[in-house]
């Protein structure tokens, strides 16, 4: 079942109003940095690092980063993927929210998550607009705190 979120974001106010949602719920928190999922996530990290007033930590599809990475492989329903982080994307202890334009079967978040944590980054929550209950993708990310405001 495909969700297109390309209205959300094609639409001025129904983009600001997903990324208010999204800072009006961390704002005044202790967030150092928001990682964003490659490729739709950029679109909601960027603007809420920049309504947050932190930096943004690209997490990429594999051989898109121009430098030293740590990399995480995972499972798809139709084979494997590989995701990358910047080795020096932040610093041990640094407080990260992390962001996805949606939650399936949960496995890139999974992957995303351990790579910031194999860092010494500490996952505050996992964002997403958009959740696929009934893929049971939460249920992967291994108990860590997630909020999707739209649930199918």
């Amino acid at each position: 079942m495909f969700k297109d979120l390309a209205p959300v974001v094609g639409n001025a106010d129904l983009f600001r109003e997903a990324v208010g949602l999204f800072a009006d719920r961390h704002r005044g928190a202790a967030i150092d940095r928001v990682a964003a999922i490659e490729a739709r996530g950029f679109l909601f990290g960027g603007a809420l690092a920049v309504e947050l007033g932190v930096g943004l930590v690209p997490v990429r599809k594999k051989g898109k980063l121009p430098w030293r990475v740590r990399a995480a492989t995972y499972d798809l329903e139709y084979g494997t993927a590989t995701i990358e982080i910047h080795e020096d994307a932040l610093a041990k202890g640094e407080r990260i929210l992390l962001i996805d334009d949606l939650l399936a079967t949960g496995g890139t978040a999974a992957a995303a998550a351990g790579l910031i944590e194999s860092l010494g980054g500490v996952i505050v929550e996992i964002d997403f607009l958009v959740e696929l209950a009934f893929l049971q993708g939460r249920g992967r990310l291994g108990g860590r705190p997630a909020f999707a405001p739209i649930v199918f």
